[in-house]
């Protein structure tokens, strides 16, 4: 080849290598994604909070910047509860939430968070991934221009914190409590009077004397509440949520736009956030407990068997009108029951003896 030949062939591809450069940007920059989270959490909130932010944080990274995260806590770019309607209109790709607090929208939403006498965090996961509940999430989802995924839970919750010691159903009568969900409509079938509130304004309520009662999670983020200034009797096991799962829910049309692969990677954070949540919690609340009791001189007790009896016939009662609402309440409930079933009674007959005889030999 000779000189000029060389050249002339040389400034072509050079001419060829700039054109793709400047090609190369406009295309990256149209293959980025913004992607809104608003969340029904105070920012750096142990564990609620501080566990939607690393999920966020975890998006943008593992996308490599593919997806552009902005992450907005409770009031900061909308209310805790307009979280659910900013991403279904599209103002914003996401929430991160107790799906619960859509019951008024449907009640199936109840099921995708916990329901009274409903599924622990092992149970949850069986379902979702195995017996049919994802599918039944997304039918539900689907139908208000959402996607649904697991991210996040809290465990077996605490029964609340009480100014008073709940001895009967009869303690229960006129008790103005914060606790949302169909754990609200058991109370009201017992004659309490409960309040939907966000995590921000629990405390200020519960200080005034506006409500009498409250639910929240458990010791560890029950301390950082500080509900012990205002209520000393702390009861457990809560029926309302004993396993409480959070969804990342995201607008149907933006997670529509996705790549398979971003898809799969946001699948695969928010299932990574759901372990790391629950084992986050765990590895706390024993130790918050200890410093509940010891420092704050919280009185910790046990919901009696009358009571917890009242709670269970209420709880059916709710559940019959939650089937009686549409087609597709009935189905959730009837795959809910079935997980709970099957699923509990092999935890029932592994874990629960496991349990019980392991801590009678070491004195747990």
């Amino acid at each position: 080849m000779d000189r000029r030949s060389f050249m002339k062939k040389a400034g072509l591809a050079t001419g060829a290598a700039a054109a793709a450069t400047t090609f190369a940007t406009p295309a990256l920059t149209q293959s980025r994604k913004e992607m809104v989270v608003v969340a029904t959490w105070p920012r750096d909130f142990p564990g609620l909070g501080t566990g939607a932010q690393r999920l966020a944080a975890n998006i943008e990274t593992l996308t490599e910047g593919r997806i552009k995260v902005q992450y907005f806590a409770a009031g900061e770019r909308v209310g805790a509860f307009d979280s659910f309607d900013a991403v279904a209109s599209g103002n914003a790709q996401a929430y991160h939430a107790a799906d619960y607090y859509w019951k008024g929208k449907h009640p199936g939403w109840a099921f995708f968070t916990s329901v009274p006498f409903g599924l622990t965090y092992n149970e949850m996961n069986s379902w979702l991934h195995f017996m049919g509940g994802q599918k039944l999430w997304d039918e539900l989802a689907g139908e208000f221009g959402l996607k649904c995924l697991a991210a996040g839970s809290t465990g077996v919750q605490m029964g609340g914190w009480f100014n008073k010691e709940i001895e009967s159903e009869e303690d229960l009568k006129g008790l103005k409590m914060r606790i949302p969900g169909l754990g609200g409509d058991v109370m009201a079938k017992l004659g309490a009077s409960p309040v939907s509130l966000p995590g921000g304004q629990i405390y200020e309520n519960l200080v005034s004397g506006a409500i009498e009662a409250t639910e929240w999670v458990g010791p560890w983020n029950d301390f950082f509440m500080k509900f012990y200034e205002a209520a000393k009797f702390y009861y457990y096991p809560g029926m309302h949520e004993p396993g409480s799962t959070l969804a990342m829910g995201m607008n149907a049309s933006w997670w529509g736009s996705l790549n398979k692969t971003d898809q799969e990677i946001i699948k695969a954070a928010c299932g990574r956030e759901n372990e790391l949540m629950m084992a986050e919690f765990n590895a706390n609340n024993g130790t918050f407990l200890t410093k509940l009791l010891k420092e704050h001189g919280v009185k910790l007790r046990k919901f009696n068997d009358d009571v917890y009896d009242s709670f269970g016939k209420a709880a059916e009662e709710v559940f019959a009108t939650a089937r009686d609402h549409s087609d597709l309440a009935k189905r959730i409930y009837d795959s809910f029951a079935a997980a709970r079933q099957d699923v509990g009674g092999w935890m029932n007959l592994s874990e629960g003896p496991y349990y019980e005889q392991r801590n009678r030999v070491l004195g747990i």
